[in-house]
């Protein structure tokens, strides 16, 4: 493929000619059609990842009404909630060119899938952005914010009790901030007496260290609120790169 490109010469006015510039495009051609081809192949494969999480989510929840036990029941819907969050960035993944998010919309549909699944009435909220994540950062802490989000739900407001759940992401300028910090507080019952985030704790909270201090390489601590009687604070500060 020849690219050709004509400039006009015309000293003082008049036309006397033409320069002509000609150039092989075709390997620079070939590689657009390579990087085409391969942007696409990436949003399908995300695209069937998404479709295959959202089958096994499937699956789960059937197994789960077939349930006697109320116990397994509900571990196999709190399987469902953490392959849906996995799905969501794939399906975020799928309509982008490249490998970051914008984790601000992620996380509103964490909220929002977590929240349904609150026994009391309890608001959730978002202030502050996250901004643009990486993939391998926006897949485990999706899967983190489901199960703080799921851990506060279930312990803070039991029996139908009214209450709120704020998540706070606070990361500056991202040009030049390296460093996410989220916190996750709620105004419930508060967490019980000799309580040790780094030692004791649910399965989820098992999950929510392994993910945070292994994959992400940051810090996760649990602790009361200052104030007497005003519920759990959980704080996550998470390295991220800068966007350019």
């Amino acid at each position: 493929m020849i690219q050709l490109r004509a400039i006009p010469l015309k000293p003082k006015g008049t036309r006397i000619g033409s320069l002509v510039l000609l150039r092989d495009v075709t390997e620079l051609r070939r590689r657009e059609r390579e990087l085409i081809t391969k942007d696409a192949t990436i949003r399908e494969i995300h695209h069937r990842v998404k479709n295959n999480l959202q089958t096994v989510a499937a699956l789960l929840r059937l197994q789960a009404r077939r349930m006697d036990s109320e116990h397994g029941r509900e571990a196999l819907n709190e399987a469902v909630r953490r392959v849906g969050s996995i799905a969501i960035v794939h399906e975020t993944l799928s309509q982008n060119l490249d490998e970051r998010v914008e984790f601000d919309e992620i996380a509103d549909r964490v909220i929002a899938m977590v929240a349904e699944i609150s026994p009391g009435k309890v608001e959730c909220r978002r202030t502050g952005r996250f901004g643009v994540l990486d993939a391998e950062v926006a897949t485990p802490l999706s899967m983190v914010l489901t199960e703080v989000l799921q851990n506060a739900l279930e312990h803070a407001f039991p029996a139908g009790e009214r209450g709120s759940v704020e998540v706070s992401a606070v990361r500056g300028d991202p040009r030049t901030d390296s460093r996410l910090l989220i916190t996750v507080q709620d105004d419930g019952r508060g967490l019980p007496e000799g309580f040790d985030a780094q030692r004791t704790g649910n399965l989820g909270l098992q999950i929510v260290r392994t993910l945070v201090e292994g994959e992400l390489g940051g810090t996760f601590d649990m602790l009361p609120v200052p104030e007497p009687g005003q519920g759990t604070r959980v704080v996550l500060d998470i390295p991220v790169r800068a966007q350019k």
